[in-house]
């Protein structure tokens, strides 16, 4: 009689690896590309009987200060969030993570090809140096903010006002890392919250994080396939 593969033990397993952030099919996903092949009935049927569940979403609140008399760019996207290579189109946003000190703001640039978040800055305020899609908050209106942009090259592109569906990917990131770590954490410190931020975008959401516009691969493992692609041609 064949031995039945302890699946229970490898699906609380992979629960854990993933920070109890996956459902049932990204699991799945998951346990495939480890070698261990299981139906989605299966998954969820053990899921059930381990009592696992995905870390629960909330709402949160949007930070924008809009109300301002700065010069806003033109919104460039449209809501057509695909680019054909890295580092074409980067969108960006401000969000903010209470601790024990005061509000900790971060700020931070997602590359929409691969998903990856290419860089990020945390402050004790708001500042307009934050250094590319964006909402209209002072900060990015701010001539200090522009006049760095068109230095640099970068164009800049801005949503229309109070429309969060326009800047939808950056959204997305910032209900991600408040739902599946900051809502599940008390932080002491700035410094506290500032280590762990950045553990979870280097070393989770980063490389191990899949996503489902990905075809299920992290944002370093998509770039990677990208760059095969083209050493391949």
């Amino acid at each position: 009689m064949q031995r039945r593969r302890p699946y229970r033990r490898y699906i609380l397993a992979a629960h854990k690896q993933t920070r109890g952030t996956y459902g049932p099919k990204r699991l799945k996903d998951n346990l495939s590309n480890n070698g261990v092949k299981v139906g989605i009935c299966r998954v969820r049927r053990i899921r059930k009987k381990l009592g696992i569940r995905c870390k629960q979403k909330r709402r949160f609140k949007a930070t924008i200060d809009s109300k301002h008399k700065l010069p806003v760019a033109e919104n460039l996207l449209n809501q057509c969030f695909e680019a054909a290579a890295l580092n074409q189109v980067w969108l960006s946003d401000i969000t903010y993570i209470r601790t024990d000190e005061g509000w900790l703001y971060l700020a931070g640039h997602k590359d929409i090809c691969s998903g990856r978040i290419v860089g990020y800055a945390m402050s004790d305020c708001m500042k307009k140096e934050f250094v590319h899609h964006s909402d209209r908050g002072s900060q990015y209106c701010a001539h200090e903010y522009r006049k760095l942009l068109e230095q640099l090259g970068i164009v800049a592109s801005m949503s229309r006002k109070g429309n969060c569906h326009d800047n939808a990917p950056m959204e997305s990131f910032k209900g991600t890392l408040k739902n599946e770590l900051v809502y599940h954490r008390h932080y002491k410190t700035r410094q506290e919250a500032i280590d762990d931020i950045t553990e979870y975008i280097e070393v989770f959401y980063n490389h191990q994080r899949t996503q489902a516009r990905l075809g299920f691969l992290s944002p370093a493992a998509y770039e990677k396939q990208l760059y095969e692609k083209k050493d391949a041609a």
